[in-house]
């Protein structure tokens, strides 16, 4: 009855009430309603003879409104099953597309292209980021799966070949493209995706002009880059493979520090760092730990140095904290190898440690949550001290140091005795507790009282069994005789330097 109406019926009406069944359809109907619609559908609308530019535009977008309500499928398994059937339909809705594409390469830079042949391309245009937003930026996507929505992504790639659309404009000059009725973040995150398909799965690679530097495109991925991160959950792995591949090409100790003035390149080492530190995806947080060296290590000198003060001033994580101070700690090391500058062996090195001889508390630092902080600071002054030979060169430079050590190792003395002093008296507390066993009321209301106000990993104390208490006070006060011990080496350390002098 169908195939009747679109040989007899007006293709205007006919389109119009054909679209009017794609409106609210119950989600367990979309997949089947469209999979029977789209070939009378393509029928009618090559019927056309005017207006058929937008009346494809409205269809497609009509009926990829639809599928966007289907959940994507992320895995293997689950794309086989295709229980919603998206990956049908978005099969489909290539095949559904073709004739149009054809009819744009005909006409492409054709003298005789009308206005009627531009606003097609533009529509298909719109269609092929639309896909790339939604499904492709959700699912999972590696040349080593040929899956339907792999397949799906390579064909909105050559599609976009195609039709001639220039892709260095779609992912660098995007403000030119005045067209493209999309919310701002919506097209980002489309182009996101299409940078992702184009850099890192090579999908069309050799249609990219070679003209541009590493560096140019870098800093142009950074925006997508950063647009993935505030976002994480959409997809595990899309923004560490961009950024991975946008770094891999850019040469080690080449950035200069002007680029951390952009709001890109600000952004995405701090929105990184949430990934690392609340992150509940150990493979993400992995693989996000690895990019971030990788960043670290094309920064130069003075660039790092920036970099660095900058998480020490804002990160408020002390894992953070110590895994820049063991980088500063291989760029003092670096720089005694024969490649001495003055951002890690002069003047401006004692600006970083300032920040990282710091307790910010002072003697009330809860040094069980900077346990990694400052046993990584200790263990850099000790180094420090060791290969002291170029620092000593430059007097100043060495007689601040020496102050800021001796009023850090002083304050940090003072800590490590009142935290020592607390925690003692609260496992003493913790085993007259459990010794007495008094009535279970009792113990729940001296359970509420025990070690109320210390935190581990996020989690009270108080929380605790008795049994687990125990294992964190004791190694509380292990981990402070571990910080007295360096405090005494480096001591040591000191006075031997000393009487070498004299």
């Amino acid at each position: 009855m169908l195939h009747l109406f679109v040989k007899t019926c007006r293709p205007n009406e006919l389109l119009d009430s054909m679209l009017e069944i794609t409106e609210g359809i119950d989600p367990g109907a979309i997949s089947e309603t469209i999979l029977a619609l789209l070939p009378h559908l393509q029928s009618v609308l090559l019927r056309l003879d005017e207006g058929k530019a937008a009346c494809v535009g409205s269809t497609l977008s009509a009926l990829q409104k639809q599928l966007s309500r289907l959940p994507v499928p992320y895995t293997e398994q689950q794309e086989e099953a295709d229980e919603y059937g998206l990956c049908r339909c978005s099969a489909a809705l290539t095949a559904f597309a073709e004739p149009f594409v054809e009819e744009v390469k005909r006409t492409d830079g054709n003298c005789a292209a009308t206005a009627e042949d531009e606003e097609l391309k533009i529509e298909l245009l719109k269609f092929c980021m639309r896909s790339l937003r939604a499904p492709l930026l959700e699912a999972e996507l590696k040349h080593d799966k040929k899956s339907p929505l792999w397949l799906f992504a390579v064909e909105i790639m050559v599609t976009l070949s195609a039709i001639k659309e220039p892709l260095p404009g779609l992912l660098f000059f995007s403000s030119l493209r005045k067209n493209i009725l999309m919310d701002n973040n919506q097209f980002k995150e489309a182009r996101a995706c299409l940078a992702y398909l184009l850099f890192v799965q090579l999908i069309t690679i050799d249609n990219f002009p070679a003209v541009f530097s590493h560096v140019f495109i870098l800093q142009c991925n950074m925006e997508y880059i950063s647009q993935l991160l505030s976002r994480y959950a959409v997809n595990t792995t899309l923004f560490s493979a961009l950024f991975t591949k946008s770094l891999e090409r850019v040469q080690d100790n080449s950035l200069p520090v002007s680029l951390l003035d952009l709001k890109s390149f600000y952004s995405v080492p701090h929105n990184l760092r949430r990934v690392l530190t609340d992150c509940p995806i150990q493979h993400l947080v992995s693989a996000s730990l690895v990019v971030f060296q990788v960043f670290i290590n094309k920064l130069d000198a003075e660039a790092k140095h920036k970099f660095f003060r900058c998480m020490l001033k804002t990160s408020n994580h002390a894992g953070i904290e110590s895994y820049i101070i063991k980088n500063i700690r291989n760029q003092f090391e670096f720089s005694m190898k024969g490649n001495a500058n003055d951002w890690f062996l002069g003047t401006e090195f004692i600006s970083l440690m300032r920040l990282v001889l710091r307790l910010p508390q002072g003697a009330e630092t809860d040094l069980l949550g900077s346990m990694d902080k400052v046993m990584e600071s200790l263990n850099l002054l000790r180094y420090v001290l060791i290969r002291d030979e170029e620092l000593r060169t430059n007097e100043d430079v060495w007689e601040e140091l020496c102050r800021i050590k001796e009023e850090y190792l002083k304050m940090l003395r003072v800590c490590i005795s009142i935290s020592r002093a607390y925690y003692s008296s609260e496992l003493k507390a913790l085993r007259e507790d459990q010794k007495l066993k008094a009535k279970e009321a009792r113990d729940a209301a001296r359970s509420t009282k025990l070690v109320k106000s210390i935190t581990v990993k996020q989690e009270k104390v108080s929380n605790m069994s008795p049994e687990v208490q125990h294992q964190v006070l004791q190694s509380a006060l292990v981990t402070f005789d571990l910080m007295e011990s360096l405090i005494v080496r480096i001591e040591e350390i000191t006075e031997e330097k000393l009487n070498k002098l004299n």
